[in-house]
């Protein structure tokens, strides 16, 4: 089992990263980073190299698989376990996310409750 300290959420939706922070940091008690965007992220990344990152699909800019790949291109951050945010969790969608490199995908909107039990299972299973 993977040790989870630190948590970087990435999404442009304030309302959504407020509650997936306080699910992280008080269900979890991990120490939870956030980004609003995709570049926010591979800077946070680079400097506090978070054990996951959580990471929205759909974002202005730098989408969430631009934002993996850029990850994964970067020594600095290739190793980091990414679990993918979305809306869309069909059976192909789900599947073209994973063949990107995820760890997994948790469908939005998500139950702040389980968020931390959500990735905590998701990372054992990998």
């Amino acid at each position: 089992m993977p040790a989870i300290n630190t948590v970087l959420l990435v999404d442009d939706d304030d309302e959504l990263r407020l509650l997936g922070l306080l699910a992280l940091r008080k269900i979890g008690r991990w120490r939870a980073l956030e980004a609003a965007d995709g570049e926010a992220a591979l800077a946070i990344a680079r400097a506090e190299a978070p054990d996951l990152i959580v990471l929205d699909v759909v974002m202005p800019g730098m989408d969430g698989p631009a934002t993996l790949a850029a990850l994964r291109a970067d020594p600095a951050t290739a190793a980091i376990p990414v679990i993918f945010l979305t809306a869309k969790t069909g059976v192909e969608e789900t599947a073209a996310l994973r063949e990107l490199g995820a760890l997994g995908v948790i469908a939005k909107p998500f139950a702040p409750l389980e968020l931390p039990a959500a990735l905590r299972r998701i990372v054992d299973e990998a």
